[in-house]
């Protein structure tokens, strides 16, 4: 066990002072800022952008960012046989549920309802970060994110965003890469 000194810095502020403060400032949601603070990712709290208008759903979210629609990293949860997974997905596509049911051999693939989106993750639909949910939950990510330099997925709130390179953002989420958009006919 460390003692408060131990877990000082030079400047003599501990980590968790330096995380609050992190927290305080962020445009993130304070549950998601901390939660970037413990996996060492910190400065990204920094980097989340707060809109005045919500940015819960793609469109809206390139709108305000200003960037393509395929930037943005949607975070939907599905309920795959009744056990919530959940989809990354980039804001231009659609999540094909009959690949997500072959990908994880389930029999069935539903979007999940909005208590279970909370209760699962921690946030409210339209402000589902990619990860530092509540719960673990197996995460899929396609492929179609890797498309970009940075996405933008939201940061715990509808008002709020945050840049990551989608290859971090991948591995953060502990994702498997699939291909489970849908296809164009």
């Amino acid at each position: 066990m460390t003692t408060t000194d131990d877990a000082s810095d030079s400047a003599g502020t501990s980590d968790a002072t330096a995380t609050s403060a992190a927290t305080a400032t962020s445009a993130a949601h304070p549950r998601f800022a901390a939660a970037l603070g413990e996996l060492g990712l910190g400065d990204l709290a920094g980097r989340a952008r707060r809109f005045p208008e919500a940015t819960r759903t793609a469109t809206e979210a390139a709108a305000a960012i200003g960037c393509e629609l395929s930037q943005i990293c949607k975070s939907l949860i599905f309920a795959a046989d009744g056990v919530p997974v959940l989809v990354l997905m980039d804001g231009a596509s659609r999540v094909d549920l009959d690949r997500v049911r072959e990908e994880l051999g389930a029999e069935k693939v539903t979007r999940a309802k909005a208590d279970v989106v909370r209760e699962t993750t921690g946030y409210a639909i339209g402000g589902v970060p990619p990860f530092g949910h509540r719960t673990r939950t197996r995460v899929l990510a396609d492929r179609s994110l890797l498309a970009h330099e940075v996405v933008w997925a939201a940061a715990g709130t509808p008002y709020a965003v945050f840049p990551m390179e989608p290859k971090d953002l991948v591995a953060t989420a502990g994702a498997t890469l699939v291909d489970v958009r849908e296809r164009s006919e």
